[in-house]
């Protein structure tokens, strides 16, 4: 990994760590809390790719887990995390630039539902039940109504830094609507233009060898 993908999601989990443990925890909301950290390890997968967003994910999800108050087993948000930072990873678009502010949202919903469900279901296993008494119908609703909320506030950010910082190259468009990135249509299009330049492709008749009568 480049260094710029370590120290940037460092200083960007430690952020989202600080408000979520220090102001939305201390919200008191109905239902779930809303979750940053979520929205940070999405927008990074989706600029770095899977590898990158399964171990941002990871790491983001064991700092959740040793962060106060932690009432939970050390490594079920992290495995929970690493698994959706790894998803959103897959649905990275080409150049890491999203084309509609709807998919971006539509991939925090996504992962919303599925970070609820994901941690009921490791707490299960781990013979944690307080999702059961709580209602698991009502988390689900409300992690999804707040991390949706939130995300147009905090996804693209993320996106725009992590593109910035990563050096990314990118995609403009040209006066005439044509992409001059270095895609295969502005591939083609440069041979083109280049085989088009007048007596390129002819044979040159060299001097002497002129054809006999």
């Amino acid at each position: 990994m480049r260094i710029n993908r370590i120290v940037l999601p460092a200083v960007l989990l430690m952020l989202a760590l600080v408000v979520q443990v220090s102001v939305l925890g201390r919200l008191q909301l109905p239902g779930a809390t809303p979750d940053l950290m979520l929205l940070v390890v999405v927008g990074l997968a989706l600029v770095y790719g899977p590898t990158s967003g399964c171990l941002i994910g990871f790491a983001a999800g064991l700092l959740a887990d040793l962060a106060p108050p932690s009432d939970h087993a050390v490594g079920r948000y992290a495995l929970v995390l690493c698994l959706l930072g790894y998803a959103a990873g897959l649905l990275r678009p080409e150049g890491g630039r999203q084309r509609s502010a709807l998919s971006a949202l539509l991939v925090v919903a996504v992962a919303a539902v599925a970070s609820t469900l994901l941690y009921a279901m490791v707490g299960a296993l781990v013979g944690d039940t307080a999702a059961r008494h709580v209602g698991l119908t009502g988390l689900v609703f409300s992690a999804l109504l707040y991390d949706v909320l939130l995300a147009p506030f905090v996804v693209p950010a993320v996106m725009a830094l992590a593109r910035r910082f990563d050096g990314a190259p990118v995609i403009t468009e040209s006066e005439d609507g044509n992409s001059s990135g270095l895609g295969t249509l502005s591939r083609y299009k440069t041979t083109r233009e280049v085989s088009a330049l007048p007596g390129y492709g002819k044979k040159r008749r060299i001097p002497g060898l002129a054809k006999r009568p």
